[in-house]
């Protein structure tokens, strides 16, 4: 992946940066020790290299000058140093604090190791709190997976600086590499934007043995032996769905059998309502698959499917090859490892936001939507559903907005991509304005689901032009786009703003909007033989569009 990155420590890190130039664009080392005056000296050659990343790999002890006692400020002075330092338009991860050092074999008092490290975290949480596009590096989490006794080297202190063993070294480089990926909207080390939906199997993956043979031999799942092993797992699963992965059960059973195990053993972690969605029938499994795509209105290229049959799964790979099929462990004890591994190289996402949290819910309350437009005439489903657009303000809601940008396919009318730093950079611009907008409706929250940017232009005398115009698929095909284009319009008009461009970039994905400008009758300017088009409108002369949400105004 093209990027440039930058690693900056107050320890030598030669070694790891050169293995990271293996992939990125890296900026070469000039000593160490020096990390805050380079990114504040505007003539430094780190400004002029302008990373997308940088890393900030910190050895607390030597920022501290082993002064334990905490005496001068200098945790504080480097956190208000950085905070000066920081640039809009990149991306930053600062470490988190391992403090080491030969003195504390002999420490008697742990609290002189604990202050310092809850020190720097506390002034780490606020910084990142403050600067959405600064990130916590987990430096501590490698340390430990590790052990102290692998992870440093005296040998290599005492020669060059180099606190860290061979291996250490290797993970760090690793791990800033999955970081880099993830900073630009990337599952590393596929490369492919983050998976949405894991799709599961029953018996003999989330629990061993059969459903409805209980009466024979009792179900797998408990406190102890190999029951363990699976409720770990769904130990780990469960903790996947609360940071936003959608879960879906497909698998081979008769539904009261399962459902009974679901909702009423014991040891059971995840219960239905961790379902987004279940197929639980004796169909093949690559129909009910495709089925569920359909009903989420999701790609098959956005789901993990997980079984313990290999048959089943090569069926789903030969079928389905859109869907990602892992492989399953041999033995039950490396089963929770194995979905963390899934989740870290399928579905991590570099932060989580408010909207990740209530996927699930998002997604079963659309059910109860598509059984009540089942039950009646189009028009009266929309007017049921009371449908309320709320805007909302874009610099408190910017990770969702990258993520809403980033995501979206089919209704979006350009598919530009922004990393956060970019977005962030161009909330602060005079000449750009951002629309974000929530949806509620009877059922529930569907949360914030679309965005549209607009470039005012600098003179004064250009025609603004829309730049972007996404919208979650979840609320596609309830009209509420008509009621977004005409609340942006008429902000703009209201500003003065007379007359309004828009384009269309055809894609693989957003063939749904290709007339979508049409239908709000914006009128044709230009159009190529590849299908882009561009459009304009008079705002003092738009026809009247028909829709069912109202603008709740601030």
């Amino acid at each position: 992946m093209e990027r440039r990155v930058a690693v900056l420590s107050n320890v030598n890190m030669d070694y790891v940066i050169r293995l990271l130039g293996r992939e990125f664009t890296m900026l070469a080392p000039e000593g160490y020790g020096n990390e805050l005056e380079r990114m504040l000296n505007p003539e430094s050659s780190y400004r002029a290299f302008a990373p997308q990343v940088t890393f900030l790999v910190m050895d607390l002890m030597e920022l501290l000058e082993h002064d334990l006692s905490l005496t001068g400020g200098r945790i504080e002075n480097w956190f208000s140093a950085l905070r000066s330092s920081l640039q809009p338009g990149q991306e930053y991860f600062v470490s988190d604090a391992y403090l080491w050092g030969p003195e504390l074999a002999v420490l008697h008092d742990p609290d002189f190791r604990r202050k310092p490290e809850a020190k720097w975290q506390e002034a780490l949480d606020g910084l990142c709190a403050d600067f959405p596009n600064v990130h916590q590096f987990p430096y501590r989490r490698l340390i430990e997976a590790l052990g102290e006794e692998n992870a440093f080297s005296r040998k290599m202190w005492y020669l060059g600086k180099i606190p860290y063993s061979g291996e250490a070294q290797k993970r760090l480089a690793e791990l800033i590499r999955q970081e880099v990926y993830l900073s630009a909207g990337r599952s590393w080390p596929s490369g492919e934007p983050p998976k949405k939906v894991l799709l599961l199997d029953l018996d003999n993956t989330l629990w061993g043995g059969l459903a409805g043979e209980a009466d024979h031999k009792p179900i797998q799942i408990s406190e102890d032996h190999e029951g363990l092993a699976y409720k770990n797992l769904q130990r780990v699963i469960a903790l996947m769905q609360k940071q936003g992965v959608i879960l879906g059960i497909v698998s081979k059973n008769n539904e009261e059998d399962a459902m009974e195990i679901l909702s009423h053993h014991p040891h059971c972690v995840l219960r239905p309502d961790c379902f987004a969605i279940r197929r639980i029938n004796w169909e093949p499994k690559h129909e009910n698959i495709r089925s569920i795509a359909e009903e989420l209105n999701l790609g098959l290229d956005s789901m993990v499917f997980w079984d313990d049959q290999a048959a089943e799964r090569e069926l789903v790979s030969r079928m389905l090859p859109q869907v990602t099929v892992p492989d399953f462990p041999d033995k039950p004890e490396e089963l929770a490892q194995a979905m963390a591994g899934i989740y870290r190289n399928y579905f991590q996402r570099l932060s989580v936001t408010g909207e990740d949290l209530e996927k699930t819910k998002q997604y079963q309350d659309n059910a109860k939507r598509s059984a009540m437009e089942a039950s009646m005439d189009y028009e009266s489903f929309l007017r049921q559903l009371q449908m309320q657009i709320l805007r909302e303000d874009p610099a408190k809601n910017l990770e969702r907005l990258v993520q809403l940008v980033n995501k979206t396919n089919q209704f979006n009318l350009t598919t530009r991509r922004y990393e956060l730093a970019a977005m962030q950079k161009i909330l602060t611009e005079e000449t750009k304005k951002v629309f974000l907008y929530r949806v509620k409706d009877c059922f529930g929250d569907n949360g914030i689901v679309a965005a549209v940017i607009v470039d005012m232009g600098g003179s004064g005398e250009e025609v603004p032009m829309v730049e972007e115009f996404v919208m979650s698929c979840r609320v596609m095909g309830r009209q509420i786009e008509y009621a977004l284009a005409e609340d942006v319009e008429n902000q703009l008009k209201a500003g003065g703003v007379r007359k309004l461009q828009a384009s269309y970039l055809p894609t693989a994905k957003n063939k749904p909007v290709e007339q979508f400008y049409e239908k709000l009758g914006y009128q044709i300017l230009k159009k190529n033989e590849k299908g882009e088009k561009e459009y304009e409108i008079d705002l003092a002369n738009r026809p009247k569009r028909v829709y069912y949400a109202k603008i709740e105004e601030l």
